[in-house]
């Protein structure tokens, strides 16, 4: 039997980390966990009771209910993929907004949002035959895998990626907003104290700027049977 390997896919926000993890668990059935959707359920939780809005963060209201929050990803056949439920609801749609984006890097940067949710992570991923991704798989979640990835693009490619995604399912969004939402969320991943985004040292840097997906997806499976 073909030996399973951990396959960790770090990198800055929409950069297509999770359109190539959920390819790759399809082509090597392994199990797909996107750890942004866990983050984004977070802040998700946060805004709709008032922990997080325009008026500023309110991180010890959160923190003191972080064992009310439930996470699960249940596989829905029409979508062909496993969706996220927060408390049992599908809030799939709802974590996707520019809304959810704007406070996302705030709620992540909680040291204990995120121990919370990396113990999580490092449980569903113990039997390896996982592919994750997210900003910190690599070098906190998954420091031993086996195949590292580090995702990049230029921040008005991956704003236009963005604008195009929401568009295409009816919001009304300006360019302008979600390229300033995709430079401060590089800024704020990249300097929290906590667990930051950085490339660890033994990853592959992908830059996809000006690669097709089919180039891409060709790229990262060579790449992924050298290891097997």
């Amino acid at each position: 039997m073909r030996k399973k390997i951990t396959i960790a896919i770090d990198g800055y926000s929409s950069t297509g980390k999770s359109t190539i993890a959920k390819e790759l668990a399809n082509k090597l059935g392994y199990v797909y966990v996107d750890t942004g959707a866990m983050y984004r359920m977070v802040s998700l939780f946060a805004m709709r009771n008032n922990f997080i809005n325009t008026h500023g963060f309110f991180r010890e209201k959160l923190i003191d209910a972080l064992e009310a929050i439930e996470l699960n990803f249940v596989f829905c056949e029409e979508a062909g993929f496993a969706e996220a439920y927060l408390n049992g609801i599908c809030v799939e749609n709802e974590i996707r907004t520019l809304e959810v984006s704007n406070y996302v890097s705030k709620v992540a940067a909680v040291p204990e949002v995120r121990k919370k949710l990396v113990s999580i992570q490092k449980e569903l991923g113990k039997n390896k035959g996982v592919v994750m991704d997210g900003r910190d798989i690599g070098t906190v979640v998954f420091p031993d895998a086996e195949l590292k990835l580090f995702m990049t693009a230029s921040a008005d490619k991956r704003a236009q990626r963005r604008f195009d995604e929401l568009t295409g399912k009816g919001e009304a969004v300006r360019y302008e907003d979600i390229l300033e939402n995709v430079v401060k969320r590089d800024y704020e991943d990249s300097n929290r104290k906590d667990s930051p985004l950085v490339k660890a040292p033994d990853a592959i840097e992908i830059d996809n700027s000006d690669l097709t997906k089919e180039t891409q997806f060709s790229l990262i499976f060579d790449l992924v049977v050298n290891k097997l």
